[in-house]
């Protein structure tokens, strides 16, 4: 009886007024957009210091990455807090489509730097990550198709699950491409390798047909495997950087193995969650049984339960 009451108290703060934000996940995107777009201030500067910016582009997106975060903070403050939309708007494609360009715009950069000389496969794995900078886009992107296309219905959440399975083919292209710098010496340097193809496979399942929320609560647990690889890649590449000789912490860690890189898993983990979430009352139940995600989202939202339309 005690527990029930718990309980009911919890599903009343959760759907309380307070946290009426926490169900928007219009929101989610801005947050996650604008935190990761932070995050790679400091993954360029790591980057970058390998050869100390020798040209004045590569100062480009460290630049972008410090500008860009505070500009979305300031207009999400305007539209969540003071109901200001133009700005919220105009700020965001203008955010949007310049993360865009600097994507693009890098993996030229990078291929330039090498592969556009020598033009073998060996050249574009040892030249700049080419794909790195596509994080850009994929922001870009999710600005534009939370300003674009309607929240709250399938069209949405299906194209956020297509970024994350865009992110998730990166770093395969990524993961594939740094350990075969080094020919990967180490068998563990194929776990993510083979994880985010499998990741990408199970993503692109429900943007291709119809599915019920059984085979959501499937992609759940997949990505949680995901967030495990990246905790697991993280502890591997601090591990081999605190073992590697240099003279000091910041020298290993600006050319040893990228620390910040495995945690690209669970970064995306996260915004494939929000399409899975957002995906969740637009799928039916399974014939037999019930799935655990519906009824998570049913105690989250008891006016919509029931209510799942295809």
């Amino acid at each position: 009886m005690r527990a029930n009451s718990l309980v009911a108290q919890m599903q009343a703060l959760v759907t309380g007024e307070p946290l009426r934000w926490a169900h928007d996940p219009q929101l989610w995107i801005e947050l996650f957009v604008t935190s990761n777009l932070a995050i790679l201030a400091g993954d360029i500067f790591i980057a970058h210091s390998v050869n100390h910016f020798a040209k004045t582009a590569e100062f480009i997106p460290l630049y972008f990455s410090l500008v860009a975060p505070l500009a979305l903070a300031a207009v999400i403050l305007l539209r969540w807090v003071w109901h200001f939309e133009a700005a919220w708007r105009d700020v965001g494609y203008l955010v949007g489509w310049l993360s865009i360009l600097v994507g693009l715009g890098g993996v030229l950069y990078h291929l330039e730097s090498h592969f556009f000389l020598d033009r073998t496969l060996k050249s574009l794995t040892y030249a700049a990550p080419f794909a790195a900078p596509l994080a850009y886009t994929g922001l870009g992107f999710l600005l534009l198709v939370n300003r674009m296309v309607a929240s709250r219905t399938a069209d949405w959440a299906r194209w956020v699950i297509l970024l994350a399975l865009g992110g998730f083919m990166g770093n395969f292209l990524l993961s594939l491409t740094d350990h075969a710098s080094n020919g990967f010496f180490l068998k563990t340097e194929w776990i993510p390798v083979i994880s985010s193809a499998f990741a990408t496979g199970f993503l692109l399942v429900p943007l291709m047909m119809e599915v019920t929320r059984r085979y959501l609560d499937v992609c759940m647990a997949v990505m949680c495997g995901q967030a495990a690889v990246g905790v697991l890649g993280f502890w591997f590449h601090l591990q081999a950087n605190l073992v590697e000789p240099g003279h000091g912490l910041w020298d290993k860690l600006v050319n040893g193995a990228p620390p910040l890189a495995p945690l690209l898993f669970p970064n995306l983990v996260g915004l494939a969650f929000i399409g899975i979430w957002a995906l969740i009352p637009h799928v039916k139940e399974p014939e037999k049984g019930s799935s655990w995600l519906g009824a998570i989202y049913a105690w989250a939202h008891p006016r919509e339960a029931g209510t799942a339309t295809q």
